[in-house]
């Protein structure tokens, strides 16, 4: 089967696709043909190991799997004795949030792992790009108490993670004030943001306006400098660690005197993110946001254009397809 490879921590350029042994499979695994997945911030991360922490996750020295990978939607060609939940001709979709060998024809997986039917009428492409970023997008809001009608600041909304979050909180009636670039001013309208700041032509932090939460989807910015945003009990969220890795120590200080806190979104109970995004894409309440699709063969192109930070939503590999 054809499948990217790279042997050790690499950059993009380094990341080649070669033929290589279809995975055997182990009696409580399935085999997946794999149609579509995609690459996203996860991704550069287990490819590069960079920031340094990952390597306790995907493998201190060398990686763990030489195929790297995230994420897949693909269908079920071949299931071990002991398999009950699944079975052949099955359309299914999944995510390992430190590595899975998915950017590959075929993948063998524990039935046991954060995988799920695909919702009828979903395609391969929309199922893989609903996974990573909509996972923890929706890892932000399971952190809070959202009510309909509260106000929201999302930093970073054309982005994966941002793109998925507004079409969340909109579910929850939430009234969201939505920051991208020009050229996504559109589309974050079409999602339904209630109002749109193009941050090319005005600082987002400089606004009048005072919000429950602001939540900060490409960590980009501080609490520090988004605090006068707050409501007297509002709620700063970042995707980052911070500039000085200060998030997590926010977290962990600023509850203690009653006001204005942060919050540091641990994104776990990936199951819990699928059953929750397979309902809002059975609904239509949820569509991702998809930038480029790429074939497999030049998955080394996709990686590159995904580390320039300049991606609108997703980036899907289509395998397959």
């Amino acid at each position: 089967m054809k499948a990217a490879f790279r042997d050790r921590y690499c950059n993009p350029e380094a990341l080649t696709v070669r033929e290589v042994e279809k995975p055997s499979l182990r009696e409580n695994e399935i085999l997946v043909r794999v149609h579509a997945t995609t690459v996203n911030r996860t991704d550069c991360a287990v490819l590069t190991a960079r920031p340094f922490i990952m390597r306790f996750f995907t493998g201190l020295f060398k990686p763990k799997f030489a195929i790297p990978g995230t994420d897949f939607a693909g269908e079920v060609v071949a299931v071990g004795q002991d398999v009950t939940k699944f079975a052949v001709g099955d359309r299914l979709f999944g995510f390992k949030d430190d590595g899975l060998p998915t950017q590959a024809e075929y993948l063998a997986v524990a039935e046991d792992r954060a995988i799920a039917r695909i919702p009828a009428k979903i395609d391969y492409h929309t199922a893989a790009a609903s996974l990573e970023a909509a996972h923890y997008a929706y890892n932000f809001l399971n952190k809070v108490k959202l009510a309909a009608g509260q106000d929201v600041l999302v930093n970073g909304a054309s982005g994966g993670i941002g793109s998925a979050m507004l079409q969340f909180l909109k579910h929850f009636g939430v009234r969201v004030t939505a920051v991208c670039n020009t050229k996504n001013v559109a589309l974050i309208q079409k999602l339904g943001a209630d109002t749109v700041i193009d941050y090319q032509k005005e600082d987002f932090t400089q606004i009048k306006d005072k919000f429950d939460f602001v939540f900060d989807a490409v960590g980009k910015s501080t609490f520090r400098k988004c605090k006068p945003l707050l409501k007297d009990k509002g709620i700063y969220i970042s995707s980052e660690l911070g500039p000085k890795a200060q998030n997590p120590f926010l977290a962990l200080l600023t509850p203690l005197f009653g006001g204005k806190k942060v919050i540091f979104p641990l994104p776990v109970d990936i199951p819990r993110s699928i059953k929750f995004i397979s309902d809002l894409l059975e609904t239509g309440e949820f569509k991702p946001v998809i930038d480029r699709t790429y074939p497999l063969d030049k998955i080394a192109d996709a990686y590159a254009y995904v580390m320039t930070g300049e991606k609108t939503g997703n980036v899907v590999i289509g395998v397959r397809s």
